[in-house]
């Protein structure tokens, strides 16, 4: 286990140098009596190390994490693709990171000019009309994206539209997200194969149907084929289509969602554009809508004329409020726009083929291990699960996940979507080579086999890791993150 930094601490020792107090000696005199009360009586409990010492303290530390630098990261519906350092030191440019949302537009020139072409080419990919990106991660898109469907509704005086459908596939922030909008979720069970049951659909579709909310590829990996039938069933009521875009790594250059019946979608820019992202941020979830729903979407849009760049207002008196303050997470749509651009249209087309070659090879390999329910090609993820090692041996998903770290991998995304039972969902990116798809697949049939040979084992792993198997239950209600001083 590895030394904390206060018991590295050695008396005397230091590693900084504190430049002079410039406080004059009487400035305590000049604090007002109220808040002496808060000055410390004693120094405070520092850890004394030098440099050295605080520098591989904490280099030790970020090698028991994990990374994608420094392995394959398979979470499902999640795109851990890797993040070309190019994109960064460009976003930690000074030109970008000293300028203030209230500098006078004549000032910000360049950093409009980005947010406005990204704006175009995120409503060209998608073909989308336009496009905010105001929405700072995936379900504030979500909850964005819905609102705008509530204003649309309610413009038109349809104030009796009150309930989403949307498939038992969904991502969990979906009903999340209707909920906060102040809609009604009515859940639509899928079929056999894995896509949205049409029949079901025409069954519950009604006049109080707001819209309908769809991934696509859905979270078994699969493309919903019939989406054009579903938005023929939805606008005949004068719902909207909205499409979840977790999962648009799949689609670049192939699909855009605009033109096969979607009318609002949001984008994840931290996981489809290529922006580091995990525990919580950094995030970004633009949303694009149809020529119908423009008006309503937050104001300001990022407009142009022959001045220039600008803020552009002139919608909002139809547009719902503002989502964020000043204007999103501009350091993410800057990396966004540079992955585009070095990209091109090409390029992005060669993501999404090679994901869906990953994933269809590693599918492939592991599918004589482990139990697959839908064999047919999947898109850029696929979902295996463990159902044969929990009925033959009392191995679960679980166990399986965690003896995966002692294999040097993070654990795909488990047990979603919750219509499969014991899942593992699987998403390798186009960002893998040929022989780290080989080396995860290895480790993973290495499993499949001591799951037969020592079950016993996988119920104690990890079994290498700085932290063994925590009771995640006890952990979640009794969260410590302190270290007691």
């Amino acid at each position: 286990m590895s030394k904390t930094i206060f018991e590295l601490s050695s008396p005397g020792r230091k590693g900084y140098t504190l430049p002079k107090c410039d406080l004059p000696d009487t400035f305590k005199a000049e604090i007002p009596q109220q808040y002496l009360k808060f000055m410390r009586k004693s120094a405070p409990r520092l850890p004394e190390c030098s440099e050295l010492d605080v520098i591989r303290h904490f280099i030790e530390l970020s090698h028991k994490n994990h990374f994608i630098e420094k392995g394959l990261y398979p979470l499902g519906s999640c795109t851990m693709k890797y993040n070309p350092k190019v994109h960064e030191s460009i976003a930690r440019h000074t030109c970008f990171v000293n300028i203030h949302p209230y500098q006078p537009l004549c000032t910000v020139q360049g950093a409009l000019e980005i947010m406005y072409e990204l704006q175009r080419d995120l409503s060209e990919i998608s073909g989308m009309t336009q496009v905010t990106l105001q929405p700072v991660a995936g379900a504030h898109g979500e909850f964005t994206g819905l609102k705008v469907i509530h204003a649309y509704h309610q413009h038109n005086g349809n104030h009796h539209k009150n309930k989403i459908i949307m498939p038992d596939s969904a991502h969990g922030t979906n009903p999340a997200s209707c909920t906060l909008a102040g809609f009604e979720v009515i859940e639509l069970k899928s079929r056999p194969d894995g896509r949205v049951d049409t029949e079901q659909l025409r069954q519950i579709v009604g006049d109080d149907t707001a819209g309908f909310m769809l991934t696509n590829p859905n979270t078994l990996g699969l493309f919903e084929s019939q989406v054009e039938e579903i938005a023929a069933i939805i606008h005949s009521v004068d719902g909207l289509m909205y499409m979840d875009g977790a999962n648009l790594n799949a689609l670049l250059g192939i699909v855009k969602p605009g033109q096969i019946g979607f009318d609002v979608m949001h984008f994840n820019l931290h996981k489809t554009f290529s922006t580091p992202h995990g525990g919580g941020g950094p995030g970004a979830g633009p949303v694009g809508v149809v020529e119908k729903l423009v008006k309503f979407l937050p104001a300001p849009l990022i407009g142009k004329n022959q001045d220039g760049y600008f803020l552009d207002f002139s919608h909002k008196e139809t547009a719902i409020s503002k989502v964020h303050t000043f204007y999103g997470n501009f350091a993410l749509m800057l990396r966004a726009w540079v992955y585009i651009r070095m990209l091109g249209a090409e390029g992005l087309r060669k993501v999404s083929e090679n994901a869906i070659i990953n994933a269809n090879y590693l599918k492939f390999r592991l599918a004589p291990y482990f139990h697959i329910e839908h064999t047919e090609h999947c898109m850029h993820e696929f979902v295996a699960d463990g159902t044969k090692q929990k009925k033959e041996q009392g191995v679960s998903t679980l166990d399986i996940a965690k003896r995966l770290l002692d294999k040097g991998y993070h654990a795909p995304t488990i047990y979603f979507p919750l219509i499969i039972p014991e899942a593992m969902m699987i998403e390798p990116t186009e960002t893998e080579s040929l022989q780290s798809l080989d080396a995860f697949a290895d480790a993973m049939i290495e499993i499949a086999k001591e799951v037969e040979t020592n079950p016993d084992m996988l119920h104690q792993a990890p079994l290498t890791t700085p932290v063994r198997r925590v009771d995640d239950v006890r952990a979640v209600k009794q969260l410590d993150v302190k270290f007691p001083i």
